[in-house]
């Protein structure tokens, strides 16, 4: 049941949502997620927590309950075809998470949601925002199913097509890939590395290949048309056509498959008033390097500390929340789209790109570079 009255409201119960109310939770203040899905979702797109999500999670109390359930990658690599272009180690990384963590979204929000139930928080399920309005003292939000809650702020963690956004006026700037998205989870033999991410290059597109903890490998390409559910046939040709033909995998079986379309986006403001932004809500980008979640999730430990100030009286707190961050996404979106813009080079070019990134890559300031901007621990 959704309360009358809440100190924060919550929109969406995705790792984003659940993490802002976990940074509440347990510190004086009521906070309250709502969520318009019956349940959480048993499939999911995002499967790469990074070392310095782990890090601002960690005062939470979800750290090593992640780290117990996903693979640790201590490497990923670009290459094309069988031709190594650049290696990135995690493991050198000033961490105490040296490692990329393989482990499924579903997971992660059950990891969150139950360590957010331990410190008495809730998710009231299924409630769908219809409208919000707010004064200088605080936001009204009015459900579809009925019932209005009054908050003192109120937090927009419910996606790229987030009503909040939308109620608040903040517009969302930027356009759509040309491409679509396939993934699909499937069981794979053959020369298939179970701890280690590779992002393969290739003209017809980029194809990622990621191992996850119940053995099966997370395939994520650009395609020009996706089908809906991709089959066994369709992910082999995608493997056969990008992937290596030295160590050639074979699809055994797809469990689970879908298709999407990317957007590069960002809100114009991530805040109006007592209504804040976070997660995909205000930011949304091409799923090459996995930061979507990562940041989302970042995001939202920083916004949490920001309410906590704002609840005792600082409002400006909100104001750096939201200037600080933004410029952040700003920046994931760039290098996830130039990931992207050198994985489809045309043909013609690919040599003189692969020449480039090999010759970068022997310079040990740039593969640590380009560690600490994919684990995210250049933006502590």
């Amino acid at each position: 049941m959704l309360p009358a009255t809440t100190d924060v409201l919550v929109i969406g119960a995705g790792p984003t949502g659940l993490t802002v109310a976990l940074s509440l939770a347990g510190q004086g203040f009521d906070v309250t997620v709502a969520d318009n899905q019956a349940a959480g979702d048993n499939t999911s797109r995002a499967a790469v927590v990074h070392a310095r999500t782990l890090e601002v999670l960690e005062p939470l109390g979800v750290s090593e309950r992640l780290a117990g359930q996903g693979i640790h990658a201590p490497q990923f690599t670009i290459k094309d075809r069988d031709r190594t272009l650049v290696p990135v180690r995690f493991d050198r990384l000033p961490t105490r998470y040296p490692y990329t963590l393989m482990i499924s979204q579903a997971v992660t929000e059950r990891i969150l949601l139950e360590r957010l139930v331990e410190l008495g928080g809730r998710v009231a399920r299924p409630y769908t925002l219809e409208s919000l309005t707010q004064d200088g003292e605080g936001v009204s939000a009015v459900f579809a199913e009925g019932g209005t809650v009054r908050a003192k702020y109120l937090v927009g963690a419910d996606g790229m097509h987030s009503t909040v956004r939308e109620q608040a006026a903040i517009a969302f700037t930027g356009g759509q890939y040309a491409e679509s998205f396939s993934l699909a989870d499937v069981r794979l033999t053959g020369g298939v590395p179970d701890d280690e991410v590779i992002l393969f290059f290739s003209p017809a597109g980029l194809v990622v290949v990621a191992p996850l903890p119940d053995g099966t490998h997370r395939i994520v390409a650009t395609v020009d048309e996706a089908p809906a559910e991709p089959d066994a046939a369709f992910v082999q040709a995608l493997l056969d056509g990008r992937g290596s033909q030295r160590n050639r995998a074979v699809v055994r079986e797809v469990v689970w498959g879908s298709r999407f379309r990317v957007h590069h986006r960002v809100a114009d403001a991530y805040r109006a008033g007592r209504v804040v932004l976070a997660g995909d809500a205000a930011h949304v980008h091409s799923p090459a390097g996995g930061q979507g979640m990562n940041t989302g999730i970042q995001d939202a430990t920083a916004l949490g500390e920001a309410l906590l100030a704002a609840l005792k009286g600082d409002q400006a707190a909100l104001d750096v929340y939201a200037t600080t961050r933004r410029p952040v996404a700003e920046r994931v979106i760039s290098l996830a789209g130039r990931l992207t813009r050198l994985a489809t080079v045309n043909r013609r070019l690919r040599p003189i790109r692969n020449l480039a990134l090999r010759i970068l890559a022997r310079n040990p300031g740039f593969r640590d570079g380009l560690a600490m901007r994919l684990s995210g621990l250049v933006y502590r």
